[in-house]
């Protein structure tokens, strides 16, 4: 098995998460939702695996390149 960083691909503020660890993901499935300049961004999964492990929480500022999840692919 491999670990698979998520990263972000914008800096915002964590407004949703939306998958929990554990859960079976396939790509393109959105883990959480960023907000920025008032808009809503998607992290998403870039690879079939199960989310193992959520390294921020709701209302967390991020900056681009931040590993926000891991999945175990």
């Amino acid at each position: 098995m491999t670990i698979i960083n998520i990263k972000t691909e914008i800096t915002g503020n964590i407004w949703k998460i939306e998958a929990q660890v554990g859960q079976k993901l396939a790509e393109g499935d959105t883990i959480m939702i960023l907000e920025s300049m008032k808009m809503e961004i998607p992290v998403s999964a870039t690879e079939d695996g199960v989310l193992v492990e959520i390294l921020a929480e709701e209302g967390a500022t991020v900056t681009e390149g931040t590993v926000v999840a891991r999945i175990e692919a």
